[in-house]
């Protein structure tokens, strides 16, 4: 192992530390984030970043979540649809779906911006998570592939998602931050037959879900 890969996997092991100290647990969850190697979807100039305890920008106004979040949302997910068919909708850095392929679901990747989707398509590609991505409005979800185990948006709807919560399986669940730009609270929607069942969580600041059925793209 080149000692830059062994740097980067004494950073990997500190950041699970952190995640351990701020109360994730759940050990399929901590392997992933042992497993992925989150510099990688750093440009070059910012890998020293990349295992800091922060969100980080990407570009196009977007950020790469912090590993805090990212887990937290997983865990959610994890405890609750462990395994099946999972929609992502804003790809991003292509690091939560990565996280999530490397749990052994089978990742469908959403985003609306061209640029990122191109580029994170190619790095999961190459890093070889099994992860399908498609360029488009995630708010309207993927029909066509649909219904899921699990939904995941690393964006802050303005609402309960209707299209996305229409594409859950039977007791599918979605995790979704719900709230005004700038403060949003983790929501957990699980489909039980003709109802959705609800838990809320803490807190969080993402960036908008812009679409058809999110924000205005025009406000922002």
């Amino acid at each position: 192992m080149k000692e830059a890969e062994k740097i980067y996997c004494l950073k990997r092991q500190e950041m699970v530390e952190t995640l351990k100290r701020y109360g994730i647990a759940n050990r399929r969850v901590l392997d992933a984030f042992l497993e992925v190697p989150r510099h990688l979807f750093f440009e070059r100039e910012a890998m020293g970043c990349a295992y800091n305890d922060g969100a980080y920008p990407i570009g196009f106004g977007q950020t790469i979540s912090q590993p805090y979040t990212v887990a937290f949302m997983t865990t959610l997910l994890v405890e609750r649809s462990p395994s099946g068919r999972v929609l992502e909708i804003g790809t991003g850095s292509g690091y939560q779906a990565a996280i999530l392929g490397a749990l052994g679901y089978s990742v469908f990747s959403m985003e609306r911006i061209f640029e990122l989707h191109e580029r994170a398509k190619k790095l999961l590609s190459k890093l070889g998570f099994g992860v399908t991505c498609r360029f488009g409005d995630g708010t309207l979800g993927w029909i066509d592939e649909a219904p899921f185990d699990g939904i995941v948006v690393t964006a802050g709807a303005p609402g309960e998602p209707e299209s996305l919560m229409c594409q859950l399986a039977e007791r599918g669940c979605m995790v979704v931050p719900i709230g005004r730009n700038g403060s949003q609270q983790m929501t957990v929607i699980r489909k039980e037959g003709n109802d959705f069942k609800r838990e809320l969580f803490d807190y969080f600041t993402f960036v908008p879900l812009v679409g058809r059925e999110g924000w205005d793209e025009t406000v922002f």
